[in-house]
């Protein structure tokens, strides 16, 4: 019969103690964090739809779009981060539900503002035709074909996944945290997963790039509003920035794996969540929010502080 003393167990149990204080320590004020974040989102999401000018606007249907995509993933983000803290495993089947809506709506962000990137280039380039092109009719194809090929990069997945013979597992139990890495569970899966994000990113930061360039020639142009131009730039590079953040999103999942190979669980977590914080969480509220339109968009700002402030009687 085997003895295990009182203090060895003292010990473990206060291990145990000291590792759930650790998960509630790190994960409450993020998940409280993320609450207010979504709800900012989804004030912005009601104002996008309440007011004509808004949905009859080519750059709000257009950010609309991006605000949905990326509330859906902040969303998804802090889900899988809560069940990886508490060490929550999930099955195959459950998982890839998961991470595969999350890859859906992961696509959205970049090819949205390329889009928003053509739009504003047209504005400034081609002044007089931008009535004519950018439509709303036109603005909605093109979240069609969006949507389309980030659901075509879904299928595409999910085509690989099915391939890989789960027959030969012990258990239809992962046996760590679900994350799009757990995922990849062959070579043609993991190379096509950085082969579509090298081309999605380099895709969108090649014509975002192009379109800065072509604002900037064209405001050297006297029949150009130097004013509106000049907006229309750091809108651009502000989008730059905004694929820099996004692309800093793929590299988190990767980054924990090979942290959680050679560190202790506390140590982990503590790592995890500073990543989580600053590559997946603030990226897709900051972003949308303050860099591109939110708070910089004198239509949108007024608005936005009335419903923030509880509908308070705004100053004149």
């Amino acid at each position: 019969m085997s003895y295990i003393s009182p203090s060895k167990t003292n010990f473990t149990v206060g291990l145990q103690y000291r590792g759930i204080l650790e998960v509630l320590l790190f994960s409450a004020p993020i998940t409280a964090s993320c609450c207010v974040l979504l709800f900012i989102n989804g004030t912005m999401l009601h104002i996008l739809r309440s007011k004509a000018v808004f949905c009859e606007t080519a750059c709000y249907v257009l950010l609309y779009n991006l605000l949905f995509s990326d509330t859906i993933q902040m969303v998804l983000s802090q889900l899988l981060y809560l069940l990886s803290a508490f060490r929550i495993r999930l099955t195959y089947p459950v998982c890839g539900f998961l991470i595969m809506l999350a890859n859906l709506t992961t696509g959205i962000s970049p090819l949205t503002l390329v889009v928003m990137s053509l739009e504003r280039y047209v504005a400034v380039c081609y002044p007089l035709r931008h009535a004519s092109i950018i439509t709303i009719g036109n603005t909605a194809l093109a979240i069609i074909i969006v949507w389309a090929v980030s659901s075509l990069n879904v299928f595409i997945r999910l085509i690989l996944l099915l391939n890989f013979q789960f027959e030969d597992l012990e258990s239809l139990q992962i046996k760590d945290f679900c994350s799009n890495a757990a995922l990849l569970l062959g070579p043609m899966s993991d190379h096509y997963d950085k082969a579509y994000t090298g081309v999605i990113f380099v895709f969108a930061g090649v014509a975002v790039t192009c379109s800065y360039i072509g604002v900037m020639i064209a405001a050297r142009s006297a029949s150009t509003d130097k004013a509106s131009a000049r907006k229309v730039r750091s809108t651009l590079l502000l989008h730059l920035i905004q694929l820099g953040l996004s692309l800093s999103s793929t590299i988190h999942d990767p980054l924990v794996t090979e942290i959680s190979k050679v560190l202790d669980r506390v140590t982990i977590l503590r790592i995890r969540s500073i990543l989580y914080v600053s590559m997946m969480l603030l990226p897709r509220c900051l972003s949308p929010l303050i860099y591109v339109y939110g708070l910089r968009d004198q239509t949108i700002r007024p608005v936005l502080m009335y419903h923030l402030c509880c509908h308070q009687k705004r100053s004149q």
